[in-house]
């Protein structure tokens, strides 16, 4: 109970060594922590996806099971995750609040400029080791593998 009272108080007594964030309960500061270590103990007996939090696992088994409970309210698409759906709103409003520092471009999904800002920085690390020819986006190096294997055919 009185853990529980400090995050009313908004008082922030544990603080993260890493990076200063502040937080009320030493638990919220252990599954912050897992963001610096990049530990994610929980993964799908069905897929092998890993994740910090059990919570979240417990979120992904929706997809496995094809449960799909949130709806949008203007085209009746569900979805098994409520952020999936938040995003999904974004096709509606038309709302693109990523915007490219380098060129201006927006997009609706941070995801999205962060494929997009690959164009301006030139970076490739999806390589084939076999050729030894990189790509910046991994659906590119997926692309290239016919050519290696239509080859081998021949």
């Amino acid at each position: 109970m009185n853990q529980h009272y400090l995050t009313h108080a908004k008082k922030k007594l544990h603080s993260c060594e890493n990076c200063g964030k502040a937080f009320s309960q030493k638990r919220s500061l252990n599954f912050h922590n897992l963001i610096h270590t990049k530990e994610k103990p929980h993964s799908c007996k069905v897929c092998g996806k890993a994740f910090s939090r059990k919570i979240n696992l417990n979120l992904h088994y929706r997809i496995h099971r094809k449960e799909k409970p949130h709806c949008c309210d203007v085209c009746g698409k569900a979805f098994s995750q409520k952020n999936s759906l938040n995003l999904h709103y974004l096709i509606h409003t038309k709302e693109k609040p990523h915007s490219c520092k380098v060129c201006g471009k927006a997009f609706s999904t941070k995801n999205s400029l962060n494929l997009h800002y690959l164009n301006h920085t030139k970076e490739k690390h999806h390589s084939y080791k076999v050729c030894g020819k990189a790509f910046s986006r991994k659906v590119n190096l997926n692309l290239h593998y016919p050519i290696h294997t239509k080859a081998l055919l021949l």
